[in-house]
């Protein structure tokens, strides 16, 4: 029973984390540019580990106590990310000949973290997917929720950690300014389908 719930904690915490999101994104960008990687890294699975074991402990008497709480989270996250896209946005356009790496990076480890952390606690599709879909799942494995919890926060680490230092692979394609420009872009139109799809539900 143990070895089964964290097998799919694992195989269901990876496929729901594989998706493109905002936190992805903000770690993509720092392994490219080798800055804060390991702190980054760490910030997201921690978050997430956190996350996990709230949902496999106690998100439906959360829930049932903030009733309120998803609505507001929606428009806080949503105005976040559309300002965080605009940047982004802002970035690739420039009408600068080239773009450098360090255009439109927010310097400081504490400002990177900072931001990291709210890309990640802001995102109520983050609430969705870690406390109440694995929450629910993790219910399957009645006195085995603990080690479906830690399959899924090995999940997190395994896939953050890999995403900010496999970065690095791409860093000579990133030498090119353009390719600059296009991740800026993606990064903001990224942004902005997740702010929209929080405000219309799409």
């Amino acid at each position: 029973m143990l070895t089964s719930a964290s097998l799919t904690g694992f195989t269901t915490g990876l496929s729901l984390i594989l998706a493109i999101g905002a936190q992805n994104a903000f770690v993509l960008r720092q392994g490219l540019l080798g800055r804060y990687v390991f702190a980054v890294c760490f910030a997201c699975a921690a978050s997430d580990a956190v996350l996990i074991l709230i949902g496999v402990t106690s998100f439906r008497q959360i829930a049932a106590l903030l009733p309120w709480l998803d609505p507001v989270m929606r428009l806080g996250g949503a105005a976040f990310l559309f300002c965080y896209g605009a940047r982004s946005l802002y970035s690739a356009c420039r009408s600068s000949g080239s773009l450098s790496p360090e255009d439109g990076a927010v310097s400081g480890l504490w400002r990177t973290l900072g931001l990291c952390l709210a890309l990640t606690w802001l995102n109520p599709h983050v609430y969705l997917d870690t406390v109440v879909l694995l929450g629910t799942i993790s219910t399957r494995f009645p006195g085995a929720e603990l080690a479906f919890a830690a399959g899924a926060t090995l999940a997190s680490f395994s896939f953050f950690f890999s995403l900010g230092y496999g970065a690095g692979w791409l860093r000579p394609i990133f030498l090119k300014p353009l390719s600059w420009r296009v991740l800026e872009a993606v990064i903001g139109l990224v942004m902005w389908a997740i702010a929209l799809k929080l405000l219309f539900g799409a």
